[in-house]
């Protein structure tokens, strides 16, 4: 091929989409045109497109129910409350903890360094020794967050006395929770303990919560998390692990209501200073947005579309539309990312947490586009990002015009992860994520970015073929 510019036919600069192997646009590299690499595979043999079911349920129609619910959600932020006296079915003796079911004894690392700070925090258990016997004895009963409606980045872990933001989906009217984030680095959802980490559970719960609850209830339509979501992929967001615009904008909508219900100065200036510090603020507002947003699209029969996809650093888990109350798990995976300094993959533990709802719910990784400076914080370049998200439109659904993309042209986001284009391009969902090391008491170590397990969408697919075919 010879040098020099590659032009369409109408003599203007090209932007070049390479589908496979990655050789095959060196030669376009060689003359400084974009090019953008989508990883693909010819697809998998033996995979049947499944259309109509047995009983006659068009699946494509059952998908089309689906999304239009998603895409009808409006997620508002309307109040905040104390997780034993808001979250159904949650009591004095339970810890809800993030990904699909699992006992004490194949916890992780950090999700059992979780569980220990939260009853040295809830007093519960004098210090981490006896937190464990407690935990290993069956002292606490554990439970899933999405089988209450919740959802917790990492260990996802909600203890009776947090404090939780309240989330409604004034479509639908079902409501949503999570936990208030804390920061990043050694802190409770990242597995971390130690007395500096429960001092500042205890100013969040003292301070924290009752100056953002005031400044909500003053607030008569609260604040409409779907419309900050959507404006800050316009500003550099993805709603995962990037969230910096997210926090601005959250600021800028309660500051009015924080001035005019908090009487101490130097309390709202702490306040203040402490949201704007934490640029993942806002991730424990996308979380149950995300979470508010698929509920009601739940236990649509014939779809295959997932509602679900959460891990618990041990397991990953994914449910169906069409069977809500049915896990699918496979071993959680390794996260291929950056590290903070003095920490390598070898101090990593596996896939955590529940933020996959927001990838599920159409933004988080699979808008990764709309975010390339999170590259600096995951590993990886631009171009990746762009092309991540070229490549999930592969395996989604539809696309969600409520969240749009500037860079492609405000084209709408990946929505509907499909178990059936799944299995037919033999494409996985590919995400970002934070890194928790594998020990407990440690905390955060850095972040990264891996593909879903194959296992759970073939158990899935199977399962959807014996239920309907």
């Amino acid at each position: 091929m010879k040098k020099g510019k590659i032009s369409d036919v109408f003599g203007k600069p090209l932007n070049v989409v390479n589908v496979g192997l990655e050789s095959m646009a060196e030669a376009v590299k060689d003359q400084d045109v974009p090019t953008f690499q989508v990883d693909w595979q010819p697809p998998m043999e033996g995979v049947k497109h499944l259309r109509i079911t047995k009983s006659g349920i068009n699946i494509d129609e059952a998908n089309e129910e689906v999304v239009k619910r998603i895409k009808q959600a409006r997620p508002t932020l309307v109040g905040m409350g104390v997780a034993k006296d808001v979250i159904p079915g949650m009591h004095d003796r339970m810890i809800l903890h993030a990904g699909p079911p699992i006992t004490w004894e194949r916890m992780c690392g950090p999700m059992k360094g979780a569980v220990m700070g939260a009853l040295v925090y809830e007093g519960i258990a004098e210090n981490e020794e006896a937190a464990e016997k407690i935990a290993a004895s069956g002292g606490v009963e554990f439970s899933p967050c999405h089988h209450h409606n919740a959802v917790g980045p990492m260990a996802g872990i909600f203890s009776p006395s947090m404090p939780v933001f309240i989330i409604e989906n004034t479509t639908f009217g079902n409501k949503a929770y999570c936990t208030q984030n804390e920061g990043l680095g050694k802190v409770l959802r990242y597995g971390g303990m130690g007395p500096e980490i429960y001092k500042r559970l205890k100013w969040m719960e003292a301070v924290l919560y009752p100056t953002l609850q005031r400044a909500i209830d003053s607030m008569p339509d609260g604040i409409d998390v779907k419309a900050l979501i959507a404006q800050a992929l316009h500003m550099g967001d993805e709603g995962h692990n990037r969230n910096r615009a997210g926090t601005s904008l959250f600021l800028r909508a309660i500051g009015p209501a924080l001035a005019r219900t908090n009487k101490d100065n130097e309390v709202l200036a702490k306040v203040i200073e402490f949201i704007d510090k934490n640029d993942h603020f806002f991730l424990n507002l996308t979380m149950p947005a995300g979470k508010a947003a698929l509920e009601p699209a739940e236990g649509v029969e014939g779809s295959s579309i997932l509602t679900v996809m959460a891990r618990n650093g041990t397991d990953f888990g994914i449910r169906l539309s069409s069977m809500p109350d049915r896990w699918f798990v496979a071993p959680a995976g390794e996260v291929k990312g950056l590290y903070f300094p003095g920490f390598t993959a070898e101090d990593a533990n596996l896939d955590i947490g529940d933020s996959t709802v927001t990838e599920t719910a159409g933004y988080g990784g699979f808008a990764m586009a709309a975010a390339p400076a999170i590259t600096q914080f995951v590993g990886g370049t631009p171009d990746m990002a762009v092309a991540a998200t070229l490549e999930m439109y592969e395996i989604n659904f539809s696309e969600h015009e409520g969240f749009t993309i500037p860079v492609l042209n405000y084209r709408g986001t990946p929505l509907g992860i499909d178990v059936r284009k799944v299995m037919e391009t033999g494409i996985l969902p590919k995400l970002n994520t934070g890194i928790s090391h594998k020990d407990p008491g440690i905390g955060g170590i850095g972040a990264g970015i891996l593909r879903a397990p194959e296992k759970c969408f073939k158990d899935a697919f199977d399962a959807f073929q014996e239920k309907y075919f």
